[in-house]
């Protein structure tokens, strides 16, 4: 996270990325976005020559990840994903044959003005090894996924807007959510119903610009407007 956030260029950017691969223990991690114009760039793991193939081809216009990714919110396992037109199979071959994976996990990001970004980590694991590692990192993979398109957009000039102060109820909401406590305890601590709760989760996700209530405690934390 210190390198995503000392990252003062695109080149630094794609060494963090490569960090992050080591430090997952995965083959590959790849930072593919879509600007508002519709311009493409990445940060990525993949072999060159595999990177070259995917842009000559365009496969991007039929690639089950990407297209999957840019319909939903939620992040996408790539053994959930119709991968039996012709075109998404020879995609899968021609990957595979470059090196990629037969594991991937895809997290689709939206940005401020149409911005569209997938992050994946990719691996050739058996499917049991996978989906205990998904479910164990999952949290850690979401909060990189949005702190690496953050540090992306910054390099980039977009800028979110800038966001509002919390106020206390939803700091302290927030607060004891960070500090492991589940939606229940914390209503209870706060002696508010859990609805009354939710509210002021939802305010301060909105504030903050998050996607979901882990990116907005995260969010707070590093902005300095929680402490645990």
């Amino acid at each position: 996270m210190e390198r995503l956030a000392s990252a003062a260029s695109f080149d630094a950017l794609e060494g963090a990325v490569t960090s992050l691969r080591d430090t997952f223990e995965v083959e590959h991690v790849v930072y593919h976005a879509v600007r508002s114009t519709g311009e493409r760039w990445g940060a990525v793991t993949y072999d060159p020559g595999w990177v070259q193939t995917y842009i000559d081809e365009n496969f991007q216009a039929i690639d089950p990840v990407v297209l999957n990714c840019f319909r939903r919110f939620t992040p996408a396992d790539w053994k959930t994903l119709d991968w039996s037109p012709r075109a998404a199979r020879t995609l899968l071959a021609e990957g595979i044959a470059h090196g990629i994976g037969n594991q991937g996990l895809s997290l689709p990001i939206r940005g401020p003005n149409g911005q569209f970004a997938v992050f994946t980590l990719n691996d050739r694991a058996r499917d049991d090894e996978w989906a205990a590692f998904a479910r164990e990192a999952f949290d850690d993979l979401l909060l990189v996924a949005h702190y690496v398109n953050e540090r992306a957009l910054a390099l980039d000039g977009t800028q979110n807007a800038p966001h509002q102060m919390l106020s206390p109820r939803e700091t302290d909401a927030l607060t004891l959510l960070a500090a492991g406590r589940s939606r229940a305890q914390a209503a209870e601590h706060l002696r508010i119903s859990e609805n009354t709760l939710r509210v002021y989760i939802e305010s301060a996700r909105f504030k903050l610009g998050a996607l979901n209530t882990v990116h907005a405690v995260a969010n707070a934390m590093s902005r300095g407007l929680i402490c645990v």
